[in-house]
C-alpha cells in the first residue's frame, strides 16, 4: 500500500497509477491518492479543523477554497462535534474519521485505506464501514484487512496478497464462504 501511495520505493520493476510512474512521478501519484495508514499521523497539537486546513495547504487546495472543503469534509465525515478540539483528546474512532478526513481534503480519485477499522470499537466498526461504502461511488476505495468478515461486510471485490503476490481476486457476490476461497489460496 505504501508502494502505491508513492512512501516507499519499489525494490525492482515499476508501479503505474493513473498513468503516474511512482517513482518518477511521485508529486502526481500523490495528487490523485488519499491514503490512511494503520496508525493514522495528527499533529497532537493541532485542533481538528487547524489541521485539515493545514493539509488542504499541503495537497495544493487554493488559499480561497480552504475553508470550504475543510467545511465540506468536516459535514461528510461528521466531525463537526470535534472540529474546535486538539487532535490529542480524540477518541481512535475520530482520529481515524479525521485521517479519512485529511485523505479526502483534496477528492482524490483513489483513495488507500490500511486496515481503517483496527482498534475501532463495535458501533465505530460499523460507522467506518458505511462511510467507506458511501464513499466508493466517488472514489475508488483500495482497503487492506486481515478480517475477513470485514471483508465481506465492507468490499464489493477481494484479491487475496501473499508476500506481495497476488493469488486471486473475486467479487464478494460470486464468494459463497470467502474463508474457504482465502483458505484454497493460502
Amino acid at each position: 500500500m505504501r508502494l502505491l501511495a508513492g512512501y516507499l520505493l519499489p525494490s525492482a520493476g515499476r508501479l503505474v497509477v493513473m498513468g503516474h510512474d511512482t517513482t518518477t512521478d511521485s508529486l502526481a501519484v500523490r495528487r490523485c491518492i488519499g491514503y490512511v495508514p494503520e496508525s493514522a499521523p495528527l499533529y497532537r497539537q493541532m485542533r481538528v479543523g487547524e489541521f485539515l486546513a493545514f493539509m488542504a495547504r499541503l495537497r495544493g487546495v487554493r488559499e480561497r477554497n480552504v475553508k470550504g472543503v475543510v467545511e465540506h469534509v468536516v459535514e461528510r465525515l461528521a466531525l463537526s462535534a470535534v472540529v474546535d478540539k486538539p487532535t490529542r483528546a480524540l477518541s481512535r474512532g475520530y482520529r481515524q474519521r479525521v485521517a479519512l478526513a485529511q485523505a479526502l481534503i483534496h477528492d482524490p480519485d483513489i483513495l488507500i485505506l490500511d486496515e481503517p477499522s483496527n482498534g475501532l470499537d463495535p458501533r465505530q466498526i460499523i460507522e467506518m464501514r458505511q462511510l467507506i461504502r458511501s464513499l466508493a461511488g466517488r472514489h475508488t476505495v483500495l482497503m487492506s484487512s486481515h478480517i475477513l468478515g470485514e471483508v465481506e461486510k465492507t468490499c464489493d471485490r477481494v484479491a487475496v496478497l501473499l508476500d506481495g503476490r497476488l493469488l486471486g481476486v473475486r467479487r464478494i457476490a460470486d464468494t459463497p464462504d470467502l474463508e474457504d476461497w482465502f483458505l484454497s489460496l493460502t
